[in-house]
């Protein structure tokens, strides 16, 4: 069969223009097994793309005599090969369908030899960690038969995309789901921006507590806390209990609301645990390989607490590279994992010195690289003061929004309750008052530029005349 699918790719190649550019881009010479056949699809691609039409058996046979690299014994077995050649006519779609599984097939007994040959030391530039991505590589082989979206001839299809309800993972939040447009897309990539103890792994874990409430798939993986640390905080919210009465809890009353939990959620968390600036997207990758093969596990979310305490797959710890390569990197990596397994990725970045004292956070206050609010979906800030917290408050402000106009909405304020980890939110009349109390200090802090602007600049040597 083997034989056989191979002499109707070579002859669909020859006399097929549309099965040839259709299947082309994604042959490779490591598919056939032999050295004459792949001798011959060398030169049938190298003929389609120097001349951009098929070649005949005529071109072909001229072209190989005047290769250096074959003896006349490998050319008479390429001669008859392309005699032998079948003549009937084969339909498309089995021709298609068929050479498709020939490249999937192929792909992955390559990177089982290639996975050998590094374990068995014979491949010199790959280490064994290399060999899942390998064969990853190989079993996403498949044509792609897109070449793009053609403006007029698919606009019916823009249509339908229009009128489309996207997967979304809603917050228990409102202001949340209004800028959202009803919460978070798959294939993205979500920043929280804060100072230190402001609450960026509260707003995960509570996140995560609201999203596993509504059945779905949690993968929480943290590079900062213990594993334990962010079970109890998870705890405290789902149980209702502030985190200091988890710890006078008698265990009978625990296992009863851990019971009591187990009935009402039917989706999964998983704490993982890395040690900070050890794992990267290649790690977490794997991760995801053994959940799915040993507990059929698929998360719906993954949380990532937090960025840039992650390592990068591209650049080895301890070189040179800068902090805005490194960080950007390691934001394109959970980027690109988002896109791959089709889910949405939440983490968070620190602010800088000024920003951690800023009343007023904007994207030039994220730490260490710029490119992390350039690559990312949705980034917001979360702000604090004194009277924010007497108040039991956090203001939340947009700063990039790819989801929704993120001057709606531009800034607003949700309740916390750090004892139980939760969010909640707040009247709308909070939210008018937080908005007259910025636009007044803005007002405010205006009013004392102009003064600055337009008082003389010689009046503070007024003393001396």
């Amino acid at each position: 069969m083997s034989e056989r699918i191979e002499l109707t790719i070579f002859k669909s190649l020859i006399h097929n223009e549309d099965f040839a550019r259709k299947v082309l881009p994604f042959l490779k010479e490591d598919y056939f097994q032999n050295r004459i056949e792949k001798v011959l699809y060398s030169e049938v691609e190298k003929f389609v793309r120097q001349y951009n039409n098929l070649p005949n058996k005529e071109s072909l046979l001229i072209e190989l005599s005047n290769r250096r690299d074959i003896n006349e014994e490998e050319y008479k077995n390429i001669q008859t090969l392309l005699n032998s050649l079948p003549e009937e006519n084969t339909d498309q779609t089995w021709l298609l369908n068929t050479t498709e599984k020939f490249c999937k097939d192929r792909a992955v007994h390559n990177a089982i030899l290639n996975g050998i040959k590094i374990l068995d030391g014979k491949d010199k530039q790959h280490s064994p960690e290399a060999i899942p991505s390998i064969l990853t590589e190989a079993l996403s082989v498949s044509f792609d038969k897109s070449v793009g979206h053609d403006y007029l001839e698919d606009s019916e299809k823009r249509f339908d995309w229009y009128h489309k309800k996207e997967d979304r993972i809603q917050f228990d939040l409102k202001y949340f789901n209004k800028i959202t447009k009803g919460g978070i897309p798959n294939k993205t990539l979500n920043i929280i921006l804060a100072g230190t103890g402001i609450g960026k792994s509260l707003f995960m874990c509570h996140l995560a507590s609201s999203i596993l409430s509504q059945g779905k798939n949690v993968l929480y993986i943290t590079l900062e806390m213990a594993e334990e640390r962010i079970a109890e905080r998870i705890d405290a919210n789902l149980l209702n209990v502030p985190i200091s009465e988890l710890y006078q809890m008698p265990k009978v009353m625990y296992n009863t609301k851990i019971k009591s939990l187990e009935n009402r959620l039917n989706g999964k968390l998983i704490i993982k645990e890395y040690p900070t600036a050890s794992a990267h997207s290649g790690h977490f990758r794997s991760l995801l390989d053994e959940l799915a093969l040993k507990k059929s596990y698929k998360p719906d979310i993954i949380f990532i607490d937090y960025l840039n305490i992650c390592s990068s797959s591209r650049f080895k710890a301890g070189s040179n590279t800068n902090s805005y390569t490194i960080i950007k990197s390691i934001a394109e990596e959970l980027r690109g994992l988002a896109v791959e397994f089709d889910l949405p990725i939440v983490s968070a970045t620190q602010t800088t010195r000024t920003g951690f004292v800023s009343t007023d956070i904007g994207l030039e206050d994220t730490s260490e690289s710029f490119g992390l609010p350039a690559t990312a979906d949705f980034m917001f800030a979360l702000i604090s003061s004194e009277e924010l917290e007497q108040l039991g408050q956090i203001r939340v402000k947009q700063l990039k929004n790819r989801y929704n106009d993120p001057t709606m909405n531009k800034s607003f304020v949700i309740g916390v309750d750090r004892s139980k980890m939760r969010l909640y939110d707040v009247e709308d009349s909070a939210q008018t008052l937080v908005n007259t109390n910025l636009q007044s200090t803005k007002t405010e802090i205006k009013q004392i530029e102009e003064v600055k602007e337009s008082s003389d600049p010689y009046d503070r040597f007024s003393d001396f005349n």
